[in-house]
């Protein structure tokens, strides 16, 4: 496992609220040698609607009997299937051969109908999987849908304050869209307040493919609940530009992570503020990374030292000719850049250009965001704009382009 948090440059202005961006990597360790893998606790809800007829529905249920072969007997798992009335098709079990054997025999008798009740049929699941909550282990409703929520809790931000909710009691939500009817924003919100992951599945017969790689990283989780944690002095503001939740506590500030997976290679994106300062004067910062179970912790077994970071106040000049750091600024671009796509692509590309110097790489992507704006301006199909949704979502969380955890190489 490694950890480190740079800067982009050290000095900072006297007169003026500096803002200046800090980059932490997080390495996972590997799985110990004596490892046995965290139980999981899983709810797969299924959209049963009409609109997932023509195959949809037998592909869903292909994918929940492939997950669940990947299953050990101190698992656990239920199913849910919604369209505008909710059915428990299996009540949360441990994951026997017998039970996975009787739920898919179970499934087999689901057809398609209905409306889309999401809220109804997402949140029976997240009960199922919080009234056998493992303490010890990883709890996780896999949400997937090919429509809109149009029955039942339809708004969104009602929707995303109740993952908010959930994930505090250790329930976590991954969302899959399949498809091109469904509400992505709405989707991506739930994951992110939820801990989980959201995928697009443009094509059905990849909705195995998606599924099963969302429980296999969910196999392989070796720190829940990772945080990264800013100790600043009174007066800096800090915010994360990567999409994580933040909570401040005083002088420190709490980035939730979520789960990570072995060897996974996690970067987020601090900006800080400054006041004001004397000439001479420093300030500075530590950034920590923290788990549920100390797996990070100084007596854990990936033990993480924190960073110091120190910034100086200085003059105007100074700050005008301070070297900068080519890292943190080209994570800091892609993340800006992926936000930027279909709303600010012009002001942040000459943004970009403004600190690109003749580095090839930030000047590079400052021409592509140009040239896209001729894209961005024509009418877009949507499974191309919800493709481009989807390829932001991951650049600014670390995540490939099928929306798998990046890990760093054996």
């Amino acid at each position: 496992m490694t950890f480190t948090a740079r800067a982009d440059r050290r000095f900072i202005r006297t007169a003026y609220r500096s803002q200046r961006f800090v980059l932490a990597t997080i390495v996972a360790p590997e799985p110990a040698r004596e490892h046995v893998r965290l139980p999981v606790n899983l709810a797969f809800v299924l959209d049963r609607s009409g609109s997932m007829s023509g195959g949809k529905l037998d592909l869903a249920r292909t994918a929940v009997e492939s997950a669940l072969a990947r299953l050990q007997p101190d698992d656990r798992f239920s199913v849910v299937v919604y369209d505008d009335v909710v059915e428990v098709v299996v009540d949360s079990t441990t994951a026997s051969a017998e039970a996975r054997r009787n739920a898919v025999d179970r499934l087999r008798a689901i057809g398609p109908r209905g409306s889309t009740n999401l809220g109804d049929g997402w949140l029976r699941g997240c009960e199922q999987v919080a009234n056998r909550l493992h303490e010890r282990g990883v709890n996780r409703v896999l949400l997937l849908t090919d429509g809109l929520a149009n029955v039942g809790m339809t708004d969104p931000a009602e929707l995303a304050r109740h993952a908010t909710e959930l994930r505090a009691r250790g329930v976590a939500t991954s969302t899959f869209g399949v498809g091109n009817d469904f509400d992505e924003a709405l989707l991506t919100a739930m994951a992110d307040a939820g801990g989980g992951h959201f995928r697009y599945i443009a094509d059905a017969r990849s909705i195995e493919d998606h599924m099963t790689s969302e429980v296999g990283e969910t196999l392989e989780v070796v720190a829940r609940d990772a945080t990264l944690e800013v100790t600043a002095p009174e007066g800096v503001l800090i915010e994360s530009v990567s999409p994580y939740r933040v909570q401040a506590r005083g002088n420190r500030t709490l980035v939730s992570l979520g789960d990570l997976v072995a060897n996974q290679v996690l970067e987020v994106v601090l900006r800080l503020r400054f006041p004001y300062g004397d000439e001479g004067r420093e300030s500075g910062a530590i950034v920590a990374v923290t788990d549920r179970d100390g797996v990070f912790a100084p007596t854990g077994r990936a033990a993480a030292e924190p960073a110091r970071l120190v910034w100086t106040y200085a003059t105007d000049r100074a700050n005008d000719e301070q070297t900068r750091d080519g890292e943190v600024d080209r994570a800091v671009a892609r993340i800006y850049a992926a936000r930027a796509r279909r709303l600010v692509l012009e002001a942040t590309a000459k943004r970009i250009r403004g600190y690109a110097g003749r580095d090839p790489e930030l000047r590079g992507l400052a021409e592509r965001l140009t040239e896209e704006l001729v894209v961005y301006a024509a009418p877009m199909a949507e499974a191309s704009r919800k493709q481009l949704h989807f390829a932001s979502t991951n650049v600014a969380r670390t995540r490939d382009a099928q929306g798998r955890s990046v890990k760093r190489p054996s």
